[in-house]
């Protein structure tokens, strides 16, 4: 217990931390790898411990007495009993059931005789059981061991997977020293440390699980260094075409293969070689319907898990070749018919990147039990004082309504509000003021919406090109490749713009509406200007939003993943948009 301590841990497992407090960062930093932001008012920040983040602590190599040791030494109050017990009694139970290869049988375990029998007579588990060996040994379904992982965390009781994998085709990949463009290239300490943990020399410790770390820190490099220590065939699944291709430049200019052997299949490209990038949508895309497949509410009939995969065009990319190594790119994207493709693949290697755990379908269990736990991650303010990503300052800029506008957002039906509040005509206006002060030579402003029909009014008004989900690919890299150069300094795009782009001099992104208060689309927009600036320069994000509506309700939903990570945002209302004048210097020294 500390008197001066700056959060109150509760019964009910959540834990309120006082922002004005002067261990505040010292208290947020020790209960961030074990809890989740729940809600972050100015004074008073919400977390809750719960059982997927403690599990996931727990496979990071954290253990309940020092979990225990971080909320005693930065409480105000002693521990309520009850928590004690439940953080005790969670993270005892990662790596209590496992799961073992012995004679080509797939063996389920445990060392807590009771325990093992009450979880192999749950009525979800049994159905798995093949045969009884003794009290602790179980023989289990090989063909559904991602099944049976999901039934136990569901249950509970997450299984710890030893079972190791195939070995697939083999493949020599090698990092360069230097790039193909004559950059030197040498791993980062984190990446490397990262790939090392995920591999684990080999062992079936590692092989599976996801590596959380911002955009621009090198989550594709990771992915590379990985494909070098496991050399084998691979197969990389990414949300677009625009990332796919990404990977594909980064495999050619940092390792030893060429075009020949990293290949794209997309709904553009149908090619399978050594390497593979593929898009998550064309491995969801669907043989066409035939005509009566439809009841009568035009509706898709229900199937069966066989039957979706028979459905499925492009499941044999998954199934016919022999991968060593499945990269999920964006992991906190995958769409729910690649999950039921990768309860197949246990048996394979299956590394998750991303910047978010959080998941607004809530399927955060699913990507534990079938991609893996955490196994590395770092705050992206601790990467930032290392000079790995660039430095960011996040401005949330709060617009009135005209009275025209306020009344027919007064009549308008909830679904309608949130439309009217993004689509405010006002923002175009502090559009323009961010525009005049970002126009140094070496400024690069992207501008991303949600609303189609607002951002092409926007574009037609400042003559800004725009990328949509809609704009032909060989456009989109056109444009992408002039803003890179800096023959465009500006560019507009929809929410294609949150995955993915490699656009490393992005200094200024400007957020005019977003999708509801979605937390990973914050942390995926603001990671398009945290690459580090050739200048050293520092990242902008402002997020326009219509004060007093539901647009700001879900603005501050929106901004709890920033404020895990460390970042404050500065409130702008109407009496200071003077500073809307002023230039980046000036800005920052307000700051």
């Amino acid at each position: 217990m500390n008197p001066n301590g700056a959060i109150i841990v509760q019964s009910n497992l959540e834990i309120m931390v006082e922002v004005d407090n002067p261990n505040y960062t010292t208290a947020r930093d020790a209960i961030a790898p074990f809890t989740e932001l729940v809600k972050s008012p100015e004074h008073l920040h919400t977390y809750k411990i719960s059982h997927l983040s403690l599990w996931n602590a727990a496979a990071t190599g954290l253990r309940a007495p020092e979990v225990l040791e971080r909320l005693e030494s930065q409480s105000r109050y002693p521990i309520p009993p009850t928590v004690v017990t439940e953080i005790e009694d969670y993270m005892a139970r990662y790596g209590l059931l496992r799961l073992k290869k012995e004679d080509d049988r797939l063996l389920m375990e445990s060392d807590d005789k009771l325990m093992f029998l009450e979880i192999c007579k749950l009525k979800d588990v049994e159905p798995f059981i093949i045969e009884h060996i003794d009290d602790t040994h179980v023989v289990v379904d090989p063909e559904r061991r991602g099944h049976l992982k999901m039934v136990l965390t569901n249950a509970g009781f997450p299984v710890e997977d030893l079972a190791g994998y195939t070995v697939g085709d083999p493949l020599p990949i090698q990092l360069r020293e230097t790039t193909v463009s004559g950059k030197p290239f040498k791993l980062r300490d984190y990446q490397k440390d990262a790939a090392q943990v995920f591999y684990a020399s080999g062992s079936e410790k590692g092989g599976s699980g996801v590596i959380v770390l911002p955009c621009g820190s090198g989550k594709t490099v990771i992915g590379l260094a990985t494909m070098a220590l496991v050399q084998t065939k691979t197969l990389i699944l990414t949300p677009n075409i625009s990332s796919s291709r990404q990977w594909i430049r980064e495999i050619c200019d940092k390792t030893n293969l060429t075009l020949d052997q990293v290949k794209e299949y997309s709904g553009e490209v149908k090619e399978i070689g050594p390497v593979t990038v593929a898009t998550y949508q064309i491995l969801t895309q669907r043989k066409r319907a035939k005509k009566g497949d439809e009841n009568k509410e035009g509706k898709e009939p229900e199937m069966t898990e066989e039957e979706v995969k028979k459905e499925l065009a492009n499941f044999p990319l998954f199934s016919q070749e022999k991968w060593g190594l499945m990269i999920y790119d964006e992991v906190h994207l995958l769409p729910a018919p690649v999950f039921r493709l990768s309860t197949e693949m246990q048996a394979t290697r299956r590394l998750g990147l991303t910047a978010t755990l959080v998941r607004e379908d809530h399927k955060e269990t699913e990507v534990f039990s079938l991609i893996g736990p955490k196994k590395f991650d770092i705050p992206w303010r601790i990467l930032e004082a290392q000079g790995w990503i660039a430095t960011a300052d996040c401005n949330e800029i709060r617009i009135p309504m005209d009275p025209e506008l306020k009344m027919k957002y007064a009549l308008a039906p909830v679904r309608d509000k949130i439309t009217l509040a993004s689509t405010n005509p006002e923002k175009t206006d502090i559009v323009e003021r961010l525009l005049k002060y970002f126009s140094k030579p070496d400024d690069r402003v992207l501008i991303i919406g949600q609303y189609i029909d607002q951002l092409e009014a926007l574009s037609e008004d400042l003559q800004i090109p725009l990328i949509t989900g809609k704009t032909p690919n060989k456009e989109r890299e056109k444009l992408y490749g002039a803003f890179r150069s800096g023959a465009q300094k500006n560019l507009m795009v929809s929410k294609v713009g949150n995955f993915a782009i490699d656009l490393p001099d992005a200094n200024v992104l400007i957020q005019i509406s977003g999708t509801f208060g979605s937390r990973q689309e914050e942390a995926q927009r603001l990671g398009r200007v945290l690459r580090p600036k050739s200048d050293g320069g520092a990242a902008h994000f402002y997020s326009i939003v219509t004060q007093d509506s539901k647009e700001q309700e879900f603005a501050m939903n929106r901004q709890l993943f920033l404020t895990e990570q460390g970042y404050a945002y500065k409130i702008i209302k109407r009496g200071d948009w003077d500073i809307l004048m002023r230039t980046p210097e000036e800005l920052a020294a307000r700051a």
